[in-house]
């Protein structure tokens, strides 16, 4: 266990397993193999999607300084990730501010953000890019999201990929008020939630998509002072994360979180979550039944064998996973803060207002 924080217990079974200081990937437990909070305050755009700023001091194509609160990663002009394959695994992206332009081999587009999630699954082969355009040119364009990585199993790791935008306004939530009219508000990307509505199909192949998975990713805000039972995980077995990454304290059952944390807890029962602190609590959780298979990996790839990962790497060298539809490796999708998706071989679906 890496360093904690302070944690006090009274109770016979404390329900944090235990906890770790949040970096800059957060620790992850199988099902999922990856988690980052990327939290980016860009500035004005240059009328050209880019910052309005120089870029000196940076290295360009590989620029993680969060350099005056903010990152270039890959993106030479525009911030973001040009055009790059996965396989064998999903990534899940949840964007809390800012828009996102997805471009892929598939021929699929999107921009969305404000809310909304993107579910890929790279299955056999996909080729993505996710760039983050500076649309506005006279103030500040702040973004915040989630990357999340979840694992396929070894018999969907070579399925057609697939790609779906999960919006915002058709997300499900809870919004729960204590006894003392304190609000908790639990979003449901993934898993039902008893109280819930029915949540949104993730894509078919997902371990999302299989009972035996009991897969959950929800959101948590919690107004100061607030109380609500965060209710057991129903397969034997399951592992859950709760990452406390806004506000000042929290208490799980009887144990006290001081600072930002990943808490591995016992999933099998209840537990009460108390936001102690003066400002709002808000917690990402991350759930699943073990897939309990080896995991080789290399950059973009995973697999079960180093024999699959050669493979995946001569495979996209040989066929670039269908190719690469767009004339730059960094698509931006215009001017217009509108929100769509366009998936392939289908007209723009488009959601209401800016992001």
């Amino acid at each position: 266990m890496s360093s904690s924080p302070a944690v006090s217990s009274s109770a016979t079974t404390p329900p944090i397993v235990q906890a770790q200081a949040l970096g800059p990937l957060w620790p992850t437990m199988d099902p999922f193999l990856f988690c980052a909070h990327h939290d980016d305050a860009y500035p004005a755009g240059n009328g050209a999607f880019a910052p309005a700023v120089s870029l000196e001091d940076r290295q360009i194509g590989s620029d993680f300084s969060r350099k005056d609160g903010w990152s270039m990663y890959h993106g030479d002009t525009v911030p973001g990730f040009p055009g790059h394959p996965h396989r064998g695994f999903e990534t899940v992206t949840l964007v809390r501010k800012g828009l996102i332009d997805h471009s892929d081999s598939l021929g699929a587009a999107a921009r969305f953000g404000g809310g909304d999630v993107q579910w890929v699954t790279a299955g056999k082969g996909i080729v993505h890019s996710e760039m983050f355009p500076l649309l506005n040119a006279t103030v500040p364009n702040p973004l915040e999201l989630f990357q999340i990585w979840l694992n396929l199993p070894a018999r969907n790791k070579m399925v057609e990929p697939h790609f779906t935008m999960l919006w915002n306004e058709r997300i499900p939530r809870l919004v729960h008020k204590d006894a003392a009219g304190r609000a908790t508000t639990v979003t449901v990307v993934a898993g039902a939630l008893p109280g819930a509505p029915a949540p949104l199909a993730p894509p078919p192949e997902s371990w999302a998509s299989q009972p035996e998975g009991d897969v959950a990713i929800w959101t948590l805000r919690m107004e100061p002072g607030a109380q609500w039972t965060l209710p057991a995980a129903q397969g034997q077995g399951t592992r859950r994360m709760l990452y406390f990454f806004v506000g000042d304290s929290l208490r799980v059952g009887p144990q006290a979180v001081g600072q930002h944390a990943a808490l591995e807890l016992v999933a099998g029962q209840d537990w009460l979550l108390t936001n102690t602190g003066a400002t709002a609590v808000e917690c990402l959780l991350l759930q699943g039944q073990p897939i309990g298979e080896p995991v080789a990996q290399y950059g973009p790839f995973v697999m079960n064998t180093q024999a699959e990962i050669m493979q995946a790497m001569n495979d996209y060298r040989r066929t670039q996973f269908g190719g690469w539809p767009w004339p730059e490796q960094d698509p931006v999708h215009g001017t217009e803060a509108r929100r769509f998706a366009r998936y392939p071989g289908q007209a723009d679906e488009e959601r209401p207002g800016a992001a």
